[in-house]
């Protein structure tokens, strides 16, 4: 009998030993791991493949918004994702299902809504709150920068967010180990998916997939 492995992706600790209690209280034998920043949780999935569902937070350190979701979709479209967050506005929900999450669990969610949710993603089925009705999104702007993250290297997407930090070149260097022509290289080719030519204008983009954009004008 094999038994289910588990991704919590969280950087507060509190939470995701509450996750974790949730979880082994209906799966004792569960293999779960916790990870707290975008980095760890892209050396766990590499270290780890066969993860039967990922719980992912979308206010982690290192991705902005949507962009870890985007990014893990593209590169490991075989795991699922259910998003745990404390942003529970619909239209953020149905964001996140567009964005290839398979549900969307809500941090004021109570024990038994998150082992019934995290049962229903393991079935291969959709789970969103009861009073939450799923409608797509309109496809603007958010759409075309969702497409430019899902293309890019896991090292690309490493600069991408740095860059968005703020970290300037020397940094963004020295945190991933490599030279500062090879960062150079990747934020050009970024720029050149993005259709931009600054800094501040890839920022501007890629902010679109905040968790706070509204797609609303």
């Amino acid at each position: 009998m094999s038994y289910p492995c588990f991704v919590i992706a969280d950087d507060h600790p509190l939470f995701r030993a509450a996750l974790r209690q949730a979880l082994t209280h209906q799966w004792p034998d569960a293999d779960i791991a916790e990870v707290g920043n975008i980095d760890t949780l892209l050396s766990q999935i590499t270290s780890q493949p066969d993860i039967d569902l990922l719980l992912l937070d979308l206010q982690m350190p290192g991705a902005q918004g949507f962009s870890a979701l985007i990014h893990l979709q593209s590169q490991h479209p075989e795991i699922p994702v259910l998003i745990v967050s404390a942003s529970e506005t619909p239209e953020i929900m149905c964001r996140a299902i567009d964005h290839g999450a398979s549900g969307f669990l809500p941090k004021s969610s109570s024990s038994e809504q998150i082992s019934n949710a995290v049962q229903q993603v393991l079935y291969g089925k959709r789970w969103l709150p009861e009073n939450v009705r799923y409608q797509a999104q309109p496809k603007g702007e958010e759409h075309n920068v969702a497409n430019v993250i899902a293309s890019l290297t896991p090292q690309q997407f490493r600069v991408a967010s740095y860059l968005v930090q703020g970290l300037l070149n020397k940094q963004i260097a020295w945190e991933l180990q490599v030279t500062e022509a090879t960062i150079k290289a990747h934020i050009t080719e970024i720029f050149r998916k993005l259709g931009v030519h600054s800094r501040t204008q890839a920022v501007l983009m890629l902010s679109q997939l905040d968790v706070q954009t509204s797609q609303a004008s």
